[in-house]
């Protein structure tokens, strides 16, 4: 499997940390930053222009706005984008290939801990899964509308999450906690939570924490009151009536 990998800034860097040991090409004419990454992976071959796509798996890492300007020649086995907002029938009216997908990674990707999820055509689906697993753990779903949903979970949730860490962090520093300690702790019980998350449902987890007129009851009242939980799921709809918007 040939890799061509156009755009190598942030996500596609990201990707890089996993595939360079693979049999990858990248794309990239930034000098400052080609002197980066050959310091970083000796290995990998970095052009200045994109080379025939005749043979290569593409993965698109440009940004959304840059998409209308790129040119190519030949047709690719394969295109495998993490543009957000640009459709399926976008991709195919620029850039040719026997099969298309499309993704969503998110930033954890920086730390190979992105939720990507990824849609498109099925004869790509191992391929694509295999080359971005690199970055984290993937989710094939069967349509695009299901991409534009996930953008909130997965694009999206993420700033989200922080908000809420960042809540529960002033809530301890105003209690006397040192903010330092806070922000530790906090990203500390996010990883914890998150791996019972994964074999445990959210409400049993959350009814064996909180015990008849306990601390964890009190502060749920709060929550609750607060519409804390109608709230998120309004983010959603916002974020997913914006993906929509997007992706015309």
């Amino acid at each position: 499997m040939k890799l061509l990998l156009i755009g190598a800034g942030n996500m596609g860097g990201a990707m890089l940390q996993g595939l360079h040991v693979k049999d990858i090409t990248v794309v990239e004419a930034y000098p400052p930053r080609v002197e980066e990454l050959q310091s970083l992976y000796p290995s990998i071959k970095i052009v200045n222009e994109i080379p025939s796509l005749e043979e290569y798996i593409v993965i698109l890492a440009i940004k959304p706005q840059s998409f209308g300007t790129l040119h190519t020649k030949g047709i690719a086995e394969g295109v495998i984008s993490i543009m957000a907002g640009v459709s399926l029938e976008k991709l195919k009216s620029g850039i040719m290939a026997k099969h298309y997908i499309r993704s969503m990674p998110n930033m954890a990707a920086l730390v190979r801990k992105s939720a990507t999820s990824l849609c498109g055509d099925a004869a790509l689906k191992d391929e694509a899964m295999d080359i971005l697993s690199s970055i984290g753990r993937c989710f094939w779903l069967e349509s695009e509308k299901e991409l534009d949903i996930a953008t909130g979970l997965s694009g999206s949730a993420p700033a989200w999450i922080a908000l809420v860490a960042e809540a529960l962090s002033d809530g301890a520093v105003n209690l006397g906690m040192k903010r330092d300690i806070t922000y530790q702790y906090v990203a500390t019980l996010f990883e914890g939570v998150g791996e019972v998350l994964k074999s445990e449902h959210p409400a049993i987890l959350k009814d064996k924490v909180m015990s008849p007129a306990g601390t964890t009851a009190a502060g749920y009242a709060k929550l609750e009151e607060g519409k804390v939980r109608d709230s998120f799921i309004k983010a959603m709809e916002a974020s997913y009536e914006r993906a929509k918007g997007f992706s015309k």
